[in-house]
């Protein structure tokens, strides 16, 4: 049979050179002997015979080798040529399979190419990636990879022995590369091989895959995001009209590995009753495996929900490779963490937060990303996502990559990740580490390893280009949702909206208010009267950026001890100390963020190997501490006054911040809109309790004890008020009236004006009347 293609074609697919093998393989409408043929060209590296199968003529045509053993060619004299196969004989076995060269329609448009190549394809994860399809009536898997620099790229997996010779892709505009692979399906393990122009190969991950294999395995997986059925319209809707600013926002942080394990003896279930093999990690205790998404929100749900908190905050459940990094070194940013299970394990885990008015923020990581050689880094063999001058693209100290802001379709993964959780998971929030990192370029870096911007100076204007570009999608798209930024410098209006110029994050987690604070409560309680100013503080600027108190996961490790270990005094003093930092904390303004084991006072750091210790709550005083942290959360959700005005002077005023003497501020929380709901904040940050103290207040009236943080059920000496005080006509702190407190040991009291009481004969009373 003469040749119907030039030899040095065929040599380019056998030797996986060609850019694009379409125009080799596959059916070609041909001319030959002065009539129209088709040419069906098949590069088959395992086969020994090949036919064309002709389903609609129940017929076989031999394909004969052409120039190469394994490249087979069959010219058939028919008009037409459609969803023909190929029985193929390997060794003693035989199959039938579709061509995937037959498949030349593109499934990327080149509307969606241009939109990627500007940064402004917000939903590019519906088309990058693999994605099951239905092409010509036949099922399979499209891949779509970007890779400019790439010489070739091959798809690879169990379907062709990981052998890049069998699924060779095409370019487009751009520089990503596709292929439709038909009878595959969900659950296929795969990767891509991809050569640079000297030849040298790399085999990664797919960077928009959905699903990886459970570590160490490095393989994606092809999966479906869009078949479960989601139970939380009601709680959606709720968010997509509310105003989540003057809500009240109690965040509960957890690590998912290290809140509490299973036992490995008892598997657990996935969602159709079958046993599911236990995630095997080297350094926990013998005999302990990770819970899945599902047997978490058996278990953690309804703690937290008895706790009170609001939101769950999830460090990153993207994957990553290390359990020691926490998360924080993500290789998919795309797939959700497979150590607990599948998506839909963890759409059901976020599905049943909602359910019960619990919402989820989820960690994010765009700051920087770790140098395995399946993920990102080098990944078509030049510096594709990171920045390609280790002056600004690594992170020494850190042994990460930094992305690159500047390139459009680097800054689109990002941007269109951040929608992406929102989009697929229901996710009600990100929080954004390591903000500080992305907006200098001389973060940790000595003189002379850096760069700076076109202007001279420190500022990684691409990075806050990209944050500003970032936060207006993700809030236009999705109302209601949360953008907190860990940003821990100055840098102006971070919390502002971007079109005043701000970074149009909606909070950010205030790491002064929380330095000031563990150093004051670290303190002997004698030498507090010298260091008032760190309890007033943060008042300063408390309303120059919408902020979110924190005591997060970064307070209790690498030596910094447990937050009840940096409490001085005995026992009953550190209890009584940590209660009055949390009540302090709580009607300070600012939402609340607190890391898991800091409700029950947990004695040790926090080992990301470990179990929380949970058989402290054997022991009274952490059971009390735990009791103490609901109803601390009840009384926060109750009072508007702790919660509506936030961010605003208008909510806040001292009564007296001066008393260096005696260790004691006390003010006013005021409700947006509503002049007479107010409550009143005493603390006193001292053991010794004062049985006579007056503080100045608005009005006349009985002034109900809403909460005493040393209260007999919380493990306190039970000093208070016996339930309230009526205020007296005795003008003090420049207020006409005044009461008259017995201040607790190391206490909080939170009291709030009873309407519903009088005293006789009083201008409110006569006015009622």
């Amino acid at each position: 049979m003469p040749m119907t293609v030039a030899p040095e074609q065929i040599d380019r697919i056998v030797w996986n050179q060609h850019h694009d093998p379409f125009e080799v393989l596959g059916p070609h409408q041909i001319q030959q002997n002065g009539k129209s043929v088709w040419a069906v060209r098949a590069y088959l590296p395992h086969a020994s015979e090949a036919w064309v199968v002709c389903p609609e003529e129940r017929k076989d045509y031999p394909m004969q080798s052409v120039h190469h053993p394994n490249f087979f060619e069959c010219v058939l004299e028919r008009e037409h040529l459609k969803n023909y196969q190929l029985r193929v004989k390997e060794g003693e076995h035989e199959r039938v399979i579709y061509d995937p060269y037959a498949f030349r329609s593109p499934l990327l448009t080149d509307f969606d190419i241009h939109l990627f190549a500007e940064g402004n394809h917000h939903r590019i994860y519906e088309k990058m990636g693999a994605h099951a399809a239905e092409v010509d009536g036949v099922k399979g898997v499209y891949f779509a990879v970007w890779a400019p620099n790439a010489r070739n790229v091959s798809v690879l997996g169990d379907f062709n022995r990981w052998d890049g010779r069998h699924h060779q892709m095409r370019v487009r505009n751009n520089g990503i590369w596709e292929l439709f692979i038909p009878d595959i399906a969900f659950g296929t393990a795969y990767k891509y091989e991809i050569k640079n122009h000297h030849g040298h190969i790399y085999e990664k991950s797919d960077p928009y895959g959905f699903q990886q294999e459970v570590r160490p395995k490095t393989a994606s997986i092809v999966a479906d995001l869009d078949s479960y059925e989601w139970q939380d319209a009601d709680w959606m809707e709720y968010r997509r009209h509310t105003d989540p600013l003057t809500q009240p926002i109690s965040v509960y942080e957890v690590h998912l590995g290290s809140w509490m394990h299973g036992n490995a003896d008892e598997p657990a279930i996935d969602a159709e009753g079958n046993p599911v093999p236990p995630v095997i990690v080297a350094d926990l205790k013998p005999g302990a495996r990770f819970l899945t998404y599902r047997e978490l929100a058996d278990k953690l749900i309804p703690y937290v929900k008895e706790l009170g908190y609001t939101h769950l905050e999830l460090l990153p459940v993207a994957e990553h490779p290390f359990d020691g990094s926490w998360g924080y070194q993500v290789t998919g940013y795309y797939a959700a963490t497979s150590r607990f299970g599948t998506p839909q394990d963890l759409m059901y885990f976020i599905d049943k937060c909602h359910q019960n008015n619990i919402g989820v923020i989820v960690d994010w990581v765009p700051g920087h990303f770790p140098k395995d050689g399946h993920g990102l880094a080098f990944f078509d063999g030049t510096h594709l996502y990171e920045y390609p001058d280790p002056r600004k693209g690594e992170h020494k100290e850190w042994g990460t990559l930094v992305f690159d802001y500047g390139r459009n379709e680097v800054r689109n993964f990002l941007v269109a990740n951040a929608l992406f959780w929102f989009d697929k998971y229901h996710i009600d929030g990100i929080r954004v580490d390591a903000v500080a990192s992305m907006l200098y370029l001389d973060y940790l870096r000595p003189a002379g390893e850096w760069i700076p911007n076109q202007y001279g100076g420190r500022e990684n204007i691409e990075a806050a280009d990209f944050l500003r570009q970032m936060n207006h999608l993700v809030f236009s798209y999705y109302p209601g949702a949360l953008s907190v930024a860990e940003e821990s410098t100055t840098w102006p209006m971070v919390s502002w909206p971007t079109y005043v110029g701000g970074l149009g994050f909606n909070l950010k987690w205030n790491m002064g208010w929380m330095h000031d604070m563990l150093d004051y409560f670290h303190m002997d309680p004698w030498f507090r009267q010298f260091h008032q100013n760190n309890v007033t503080f943060s008042i300063m600027y408390a309303f120059s950026e919408n902020f979110m108190l924190a005591l997060s996961h970064d307070e209790v490790v690498h030596g910094k001890s447990p937050m009840i270990g940096k409490m001085p005094g005995d026992e009953w003093q550190k209890f009584a100390n940590l209660r009055s930092l949390y009540t302090y904390m709580f009607t300070h303004p600012g939402k609340k963020t607190l890391f898991m084991s800091m409700e029950f006072g947990q004695w040790s750091e926090w080992n990301v190997w470990g179990d929380l210790e949970w058989h402290l709550l054997n022991y009274e005083p952490h059971q009390q501490l735990k009791y103490f942290m609901s109803r601390l959360n009840d009384l926060y959700k109750s009072q508007p006054a702790l919660f509506t005005q936030d961010f605003s002077y208008d909510g806040f005023e001292w009564i007296d911040c001066n008393d260096q003497r005696h260790s004691v501020v006390s003010f006013v929380r005021k409700a947006k809109e509503d002049p007479e709901d107010y409550v009143i904040v005493v603390c006193n940050f001292t053991p010794q309790p004062h049985s006579h103290y007056r503080v100045g207040v608005p009005e006349m009236g009985f002034y109900i004890e809403l909460f005493n943080s040393d209260s007999r059920e919380y493990g306190g000496s039970n000093m208070g008020n016996l339930g309230g005080k009526w205020a007296e006509e005795w003008s003090f702190h420049n207020r006409p009236y005044s009461l008259d407190l017995c201040l607790p040991p190391l206490g909080v009291l939170v009291l709030k004006p009873d309407r519903a009481k009088r005293l006789p004969g009083s201008e409110a009373e006569t006015t009622e009347a």
